[in-house]
């Protein structure tokens, strides 16, 4: 994982894009899907590192 991301608690979903490899369309598609617990503050999506680790590892739960 980059190093930048593990020093973060709040992931952004530019840093899923990069981490994933997936175009920007495909990180907002997964953002919005439900599939990850996200908070939009603004104009922004925000991810607790540990959520995007969780449904990394196959251990998600649908909380949004």
């Amino acid at each position: 994982m980059d190093a930048n991301i593990l020093n973060k608690e709040v992931l952004s979903v530019e840093d899923i894009q990069k981490y994933l490899g997936v175009s920007r369309n495909s990180a907002y598609n997964l953002v919005k899907s439900g599939e990850l617990y996200t908070v939009k503050v603004g104009r922004r999506w925000i991810i607790s590192k540990n959520v995007f680790l969780n449904w990394l590892n196959g251990n998600a739960t649908n909380n949004n």
